[in-house]
C-alpha cells in the first residue's frame, strides 16, 4: 500500500501496530487521513479482517464522512463487517445482543431527551425548568463517571446529595420498568456488563482485535472505561486527540484520560501531527500564543507552508448593535473585493443568545445564513409527540413511541399501570402493547386503570387498517382531533408558544398530506421516510450558499475561509461562570479552537460596552486578545499600540456600506 502521500508523522502514525499508540494530531493536522489509511493498512498490509477492526468516533456527521473516505481507498468486498460508529452506536449494539445479562430485553427502548424531561419531571412534581435541567445533568455527570445509584447513595456526604441520589435511583427504576435506557447508560451498560461478565467481554475483545478513537480527548471515564475493557492488556489501538481542543469538560469529558494513557499502558507510543493543511502561518501564529498559555499535557507547536496570510483583525465596536453592523459591513465589503461566496464565511461565537443581533443584520443586508446545528423540524417536541403515535401504529412493538404516545396527552394511565406494566412485559419478554392484552397483566391492576390503558390501545388498533388503506393526511388530521392534541397544547402552554407549536404541527400535516398525494403513500409509509430525511437535512444544508452562524462548541471539527469571531470580552470569553469555577483553562481552549476554524482570515470583535439588564455597561476585553502576537495582529480600539485608532460605531458602518454601493454603482 502506497503511503507516499502523507508526511513523515502521519506515515509513521499509520504503520504503528506494535501495541498502544497515541497520535496527537493539532487542529487541520488530517487526523481523519490517518484514521482512514491506517484502516486500509490494517487490512491490506497487516491482512487484519474488516470484521475485527471498530472505529469509534462521537458524532454520526464524523462517522459518515470516515466511511466515505474509506470506501474510496477499498473496494466493498475489502471492508464488508467494518465498524465505524459513534461510541453510543457501538454500545447500542453491545446492549442489543447481551441484554438478556442485565436483565433487559433485545428491543429494549432509548429515550430521547424529551422523555427523560418528563421521567425527572415527574418525579420532582415540579415543572421548574432550571431544576429539571439541572438534575438532567447532574445524573448525567453521575453516570459519565460510572457512579451507580448505590454508589452515589453510599458516598453522599450532604443532604444535597443524598436527595439527588435517591432521585438518580427512582429514575433508574424507573427506566427499568420501562425497559429503557437513555444516552449515558448505552456507554455505562456495556461497561458494567463487561466487568461483571468474563465470558462476555472476552467474546467482544475477539471480535473487535483493533480499536482507532477519534477526539479521543473527548472521551469521558466511562468511555475510558470501555476502552480498556475492550482492547485489554494487549492495547491494540490507535488514540487520535489533542489535548488543547477539550471543550467539553461540561459534560463529562475528561482531558486527564490523555495523560492516564501513559500511566496504563507504560508502552504507549505518542506521535505527533504539527504540520496544519488549514490555515495560514499568521492564524497559526495566534492559535499558538493564546495556548501557550495554558499548562501543556504535552508540548506540540502547528506550522503551515500556506504563507504567511493578512494580519488577524481585532476589532472594538462601541456596542452589540456596532458590532454587528461592522460584521455584515466587512463581510459584503470583503466578499465584493474577492469574489467569494456567502458560504465562505462564518460568523462564531460563545453561546447562542449572542447570535440574534448578528440575524438582524445579515436579514436586513439580504444576507443569507444558515444556523449549525440547529434544531431539525422533527425534533421539536410537538412534533414528535405526534409522531410518536405514528410510530406506534407504524410498529406497535415500539416502546419508546407507546409511552410517549400514551402519556402525551396523558389519557388517565398513571405511573404506577406504566411501571407494572413494563415489569410484565420484561418478566414476559413482550411489547408494552402485547402485554396490555395479555390475561395475566390485566388482574395486576384496578379494573378503572386498566380501562384507561385497554381505551388506548384499541384506538391504535382501529388506525392501524386506516393508516394502511386511507389518504394519509386526513387519517393524520381525524388523529389529532381523536387526541384532541390542539387543546392539549394551549392547556399545557402560555397562548403565544402553544399556538407557534400548533402552527409547526399544521405544517407537519401539510408536509404529510402533500408527501402521501405527489408520492402515493399511506401514513405507515410516510412514517418510515421521516428518519431517513432527517438525515438528509443536514447534508442538503452544506450545499447552500448561505453564511454559517455557530457556537464555538458547535464548530469544532468544521472549518471556514473566512471567519469572524464575535464578543470575545470578559464575561462572555472566558464565561463569568467559567472564571468563578476556575475553568478558564478550558476557555482558553474553546478560544484557541475559535481561531483555528479559519483559513485564510480572521477578524476577531468585542464591545466597549454592552447592554446588561436594561442598563449600559463598559465592558473589558477578553483577557485572550492580550495573549495575541502584536506583530501578527492589526488593532482598532482601546488595545491599539496607537490610541488615535477608535472603536468603530455604526456611522462608520454605514459609510463601509455607502462606499460599497458606490463602487457598485460605478460598475
Amino acid at each position: 500500500m502506497n503511503l507516499d502521500h502523507l508526511n513523515p508523522p502521519q506515515r509513521a502514525a499509520v504503520k504503528y501496530l506494535d501495541g498502544p499508540c497515541l497520535v496527537l494530531a493539532g487542529a487541520g493536522s488530517g487526523k481523519t487521513r490517518v484514521i482512514t489509511q491506517k484502516i486500509a493498512y490494517l487490512i491490506t498490509a497487516a491482512q487484519m479482517d474488516a470484521r475485527n477492526i471498530a472505529a469509534i468516533t462521537f458524532t454520526n456527521k464524523a462517522a459518515r464522512e470516515m466511511n466515505e473516505r474509506v470506501g474510496t481507498l477499498l473496494p466493498p468486498d475489502k471492508l464488508r463487517g467494518l465498524t465505524v460508529s459513534t461510541f453510543h452506536s457501538l454500545g447500542m449494539r453491545i446492549l442489543r445482543e447481551e441484554a438478556r445479562h442485565l436483565g433487559y430485553k433485545p428491543q429494549f427502548s432509548i429515550l430521547d431527551s424529551g422523555d427523560q424531561w418528563k421521567i425527572i419531571s415527574d418525579i420532582l412534581t415540579t415543572t421548574d425548568k432550571q431544576l429539571i435541567r439541572s438534575t438532567i445533568s447532574r445524573i448525567s455527570m453521575l453516570k459519565s463517571d460510572r457512579v451507580s445509584p448505590d454508589k452515589a447513595m453510599l458516598s453522599a456526604d450532604s443532604e444535597g446529595e443524598l436527595h439527588l441520589a435517591k432521585l438518580y435511583r427512582q429514575y433508574q427504576d424507573t427506566l427499568q420498568a420501562y425497559q429503557a435506557v437513555d444516552f449515558d447508560d448505552l456507554i455505562r451498560l456495556p461497561v458494567d456488563l463487561f466487568a461483571q461478565f468474563e465470558e462476555v467481554r472476552a467474546k467482544w475483545q475477539q471480535r473487535l482485535r483493533y480499536l482507532l478513537i477519534d477526539e479521543y480527548q473527548d472521551t469521558n471515564n466511562t468511555q475510558y472505561e470501555l476502552l480498556k475493557q475492550l482492547t485489554g492488556s494487549s492495547g491494540k489501538f490507535t488514540a487520535v486527540g489533542d489535548d488543547d481542543q477539550s471543550i467539553y469538560a461540561w459534560r463529562g469529558a475528561n482531558v486527564e484520560n490523555l495523560a492516564l494513557l501513559k500511566t496504563d499502558f507504560p508502552s504507549l507510543e505518542i506521535i505527533k501531527l504539527e504540520q496544519n493543511y488549514r490555515s495560514v502561518a499568521r492564524i497559526l501564529k495566534c492559535a499558538n500564543a493564546v495556548i501557550s498559555n495554558n499548562p501543556k499535557l504535552f508540548e506540540k507547536t502547528l506550522w503551515s507552508d500556506l504563507g504567511i496570510g493578512d494580519p488577524i483583525q481585532v476589532i472594538e465596536a462601541k456596542s452589540e448593535e456596532a458590532e454587528a453592523e461592522m460584521v455584515a459591513m466587512n463581510m459584503l465589503n470583503h466578499k465584493f473585493l474577492n469574489n467569494t461566496k456567502f458560504s465562505d464565511y462564518a460568523v462564531l461565537y460563545r453561546g447562542n443568545h449572542q447570535a440574534r443581533i448578528i440575524e438582524t443584520q445579515l436579514r436586513e443586508h439580504r444576507i443569507p445564513y444558515v444556523m449549525a446545528g440547529g434544531q431539525s423540524f422533527f425534533d421539536r417536541a410537538e412534533i414528535k409527540d405526534v409522531l410518536s403515535y405514528l410510530r406506534l401504529i407504524a410498529n406497535e412493538d415500539d416502546d419508546p413511541a407507546f409511552i410517549r404516545a400514551i402519556t402525551t396527552p396523558k389519557r388517565g394511565v398513571g405511573n404506577v399501570t406504566l411501571e407494572r406494566l413494563g415489569a410484565y412485559a420484561n418478566q414476559r419478554q413482550i411489547s408494552l402493547f402485547t402485554a396490555a392484552f395479555e390475561e395475566g397483566f390485566i388482574h395486576q391492576v384496578q379494573p378503572q386503570q386498566y380501562e384507561a390503558l385497554h381505551t388506548f390501545c384499541e384506538f391504535i388498533n382501529r388506525m392501524q387498517p386506516r393508516a394502511q388503506r386511507e389518504d394519509a393526511g386526513s387519517v393524520l388530521v381525524d388523529l389529532l382531533q381523536a387526541i384532541d392534541y390542539e387543546t392539549w397544547l394551549y392547556d399545557s402552554d402560555d397562548p403565544k408558544p402553544a399556538e407557534a407549536k400548533w402552527k409547526n404541527v399544521q405544517d407537519f400535516v401539510g408536509w404529510v398530506k402533500k408527501h402521501g398525494e405527489e408520492k402515493g403513500k399511506n401514513l405507515i409509509e410516510v412514517t418510515q421516510t421521516i428518519a431517513l430525511i432527517t438525515m438528509l437535512e443536514g447534508r442538503d444544508e452544506e450545499e447552500v450558499d448561505a453564511v454559517r452562524m455557530s457556537t464555538l462548541h458547535a464548530s469544532k471539527g468544521l472549518e471556514y475561509p473566512h471567519v469572524f469571531l464575535i464578543g470575545c470580552e470578559e464575561d462572555i470569553l472566558p464565561h463569568a461562570n467559567s472564571i468563578e469555577s476556575g475553568m478558564v483553562e478550558e476557555e482558553r481552549r474553546l478560544m484557541y479552537v475559535g481561531i483555528t476554524r479559519a483559513q485564510r482570515s480572521l477578524t476577531i470583535s468585542y464591545c466597549g460596552k454592552r447592554r446588561r439588564a436594561g442598563e449600559w455597561q463598559i465592558v473589558e476585553p477578553s483577557r485572550f486578545l492580550r495573549e495575541l502576537p502584536p506583530d501578527e495582529i492589526r488593532v482598532i480600539g482601546r488595545l491599539a499600540p496607537d490610541k488615535g485608532q477608535n472603536q468603530v460605531t455604526k456611522t462608520e458602518g454605514r459609510a463601509t456600506l455607502a462606499g460599497l454601493m458606490n463602487k457598485l454603482g460605478s460598475m
